[in-house]
């Protein structure tokens, strides 16, 4: 058996520069994730039946990004064993951290180990990419640059972040604000080298704001504190503050209709090393 933690990840700026034939978005990012999340308990069984332990209300099994990972792995190496998968849900759906797609990492990362595949990184983010776009940055597992549609990784090296991060009580359907006709497709590209917090934006932010007024009124209500913004395709948002204590207090003053928690950066994947 094994618990594993299954970490959010927050977009530090979101450029769109274009749309490829086949619909997918062409993509700047900055990823970093968090040491805070969703966690996984994985119990090997010997049936090869991969099942999870508690229903999700909204998934159904079937299109459960954790199941529908590890039924990939055990097809793509042939595996015979199963496992019980029960995921203990922290992250808000439709707010942008990544919830799913790095359930779906972990879940390949673990089974990667348990399983005995010893397939490598690469393989695993190849398999990743077939589920989320999202996926194949939490297995390449640290701060990173990332290009195309989120799949090109550089390394970042940032300093240590306290960040608080706010959930206006309402999800944002990716797929909505991607396909929005007022959704900017024309940012310029950067170099990473002149990656700055106050030269980018996410170009996703003015179509959520404009769709879901709760995301606005949160994002003003934080930038009272600290320069915000959205993550992700929202809801949620973030702005990085000086240390644990303001962090804690902030959080804090959320307003009760709202949640806000105080978390911390995280440089590695808990599992980075599971993948050569």
């Amino acid at each position: 058996m094994l618990t594993a933690l299954a970490p959010a990840k927050l977009n530090l700026f979101l450029h769109v520069l274009g749309r490829r034939p086949d619909g997918y978005h062409i993509l700047q990012t900055a990823f970093r994730m968090l040491d805070w999340g969703d966690r996984l308990r994985f119990s090997v069984r010997d049936d090869g039946v991969v099942s999870r332990a508690r229903d999700m209300p909204g998934v159904p099994a079937e299109t459960d990004l954790v199941i529908r990972a590890a039924r990939r792995l055990q097809d793509w190496a042939g595996v015979t064993q199963g496992v019980d998968i029960d995921v203990a849900k922290v992250l808000p759906m439709g707010g942008g951290l990544g919830g799913g797609s790095s359930d779906a990492a972990t879940t390949l990362l673990a089974l990667n180990r348990l399983w005995g595949v010893g397939a490598s990184r690469r393989q695993l983010q190849a398999l990743g990419l077939e589920l989320g776009a999202d996926v194949p940055f939490f297995i390449y597992g640290r701060t990173a640059f990332a290009e195309g549609i989120g799949e090109r990784f550089e390394p970042l090296t940032m300093a240590p972040s306290w960040y608080v991060v706010v959930w206006p009580g309402v999800g944002v359907p990716t797929a909505e604000i991607f396909a929005a006709k007022e959704l900017t497709r024309n940012s310029k590209a950067i170099k990473m080298p002149t990656f700055a917090m106050h030269a980018t934006r996410n170009d996703l932010e003015p179509v959520a704001r404009a769709r879901y007024p709760q995301v606005g009124a949160a994002i003003d209500w934080l930038s009272a504190y600290a320069p915000a913004r959205m993550t992700g395709s929202g809801a949620c948002l973030f702005a990085e503050v000086g240390d644990q204590q303001q962090a804690h207090d902030i959080a804090g003053a959320c307003p009760d209709t709202w949640q806000a928690w105080p978390v911390r950066s995280l440089d590695t994947h808990p599992l980075a090393g599971w993948a050569a």
